[in-house]
């Protein structure tokens, strides 16, 4: 080290299978990481849900009296955890009645936030490395407050950090436009809702049950939606609007933070310009960019409590020439008329839509990229892992 002393580094077995960092069989590591949600999501919840329904994560257990009396949890996170941690937002707040705040980590750590030592700031990162993100845990620990992680890199740099968390367990994520660990973090998050639920009493041992066995159901409902019939049904989409200069994506409650993820993955992997907004933001601006040319993707799941809402807004595109694909749950047949294509997931109870809306919109993202030529796996100008400002 600086003092000229001898420093002796823990040497760690790496264990990982190569099958693990291989594309299998696959054209793309993006897609064969769709495709794998079902088993990796098995991983990410085995042995966290007892039969009973009962969920328990350890590192909640670590720290259950910090999280008793939390005056209120701060979420930060970069990108496609900045989402993810949106869904966790509205799940804690929903289900466990904590008060719940959501941070990009880059204008975290520069805003000089007001911070108490009740509060508790929970960090989102799938490699763990991320710069700003990692600087949320130090601005934390100078406050005095607790911080947990959620991460999937065993032993990275904030997992090492925070004072307890829960590992994503799904699996080494190559591709750098991440599918995997956007629904291993929301799954993740509704473990630890309903945790912090169960334990503070605002969930009901029937209710608690219910939700996680709606969890579990969920990987079985994803490998549905990933059937070769619905692949071709979005691929036959991706060619339709491959040339589209423009997106937009619409979402209310739960579903808004998947807009913005769909709008994001499109970004990024075929470099055409989207965003995401409440569905009901559109009429406060975005309104006056709807066209024939511009693809409108509306997030619209029938048991969504703003389901009324979110159809008219489907109306008021239609109103304007644009074109719309909607996504919304099977046996609705309200908008197969209206739309210019409509795209059937499963249902599944309001507050987990998000794990099965966005595995659509993951899929088109793909098609429209590998139609355009498109590199998928590492688009001009992105890393993996944002270990800088």
């Amino acid at each position: 080290n600086t003092k000229a002393q001898i420093v002796y580094r823990v040497m760690h077995d790496l264990t990982l299978s190569l099958d693990k960092i291989e594309k299998g069989g696959y054209e793309h590591f993006m897609l064969k990481e769709i495709m794998e949600q079902p088993t990796v999501l098995r991983d990410c919840l085995r042995g966290r849900i007892s039969d009973e329904g009962h969920v328990k994560l350890a590192g909640i257990t670590l720290m259950e009296e910090e999280f008793k009396n939390a005056r209120r949890i701060i979420i930060c996170g970069c990108g496609t955890s900045w989402h993810s941690a949106l869904v966790g937002e509205y799940l804690i707040e929903s289900l466990a009645k904590i008060p719940v705040e959501v941070e990009y980590a880059s204008e975290f750590r520069y805003r000089n936030p007001v911070l108490f030592k009740d509060d508790i700031i929970i960090v989102i990162s799938q490699s763990g490395e991320t710069a700003d993100t990692l600087e949320a845990v130090r601005i934390a620990q100078l406050n005095g407050c607790k911080s947990f992680g959620l991460v999937n890199v065993v032993g990275s740099s904030i997992a090492r950090a925070t004072d307890s968390g829960v590992y994503l367990h799904i699996g080494p994520e190559i591709g750098v436009a991440s599918t995997k660990a956007f629904t291993g973090q929301v799954a993740c998050l509704a473990m630890l809702a309903i945790d912090l639920a169960q334990r503070n009493g605002n969930m009901t041992t029937g209710q608690a049950r219910e939700m996680a066995h709606a969890l579990l159901e969920t990987p079985a409902l994803i490998e549905k939606m990933l059937s070769e019939e619905n692949c071709e049904k979005i691929k036959r989409i991706a060619a339709t609007y491959r040339y589209a200069h423009n997106f937009l994506y619409l979402g209310r409650g739960f579903n808004f933070p998947v807009a913005l993820e769909g709008a994001l993955k499109l970004k990024e992997i075929s470099y055409i310009h989207a965003e995401g907004y409440p569905a009901a933001e559109m009429k406060h601006g975005p309104i006056a960019l709807i066209d024939r040319m511009m693809p409108v993707i509306i997030i619209a799941p029938k048991n969504d409590a703003t389901y009324t809402k979110v159809a008219s807004a489907i109306e008021e595109v239609l109103a304007r020439e644009g074109c719309v694909i909607a996504v919304t749950t099977d046996g609705n047949d309200d908008l197969d008329e209206k739309c210019e294509f409509v795209i059937k997931v499963p249902d599944i109870t309001e507050e987990l839509n998000p794990l099965i809306t966005i595995i659509p919109l993951q899929l088109l993202s793909y098609y429209i990229a590998k139609f355009r030529g498109c590199e998928i796996d590492q688009p001009r100008n992105l890393a993996k892992s944002v270990t800088v400002e």
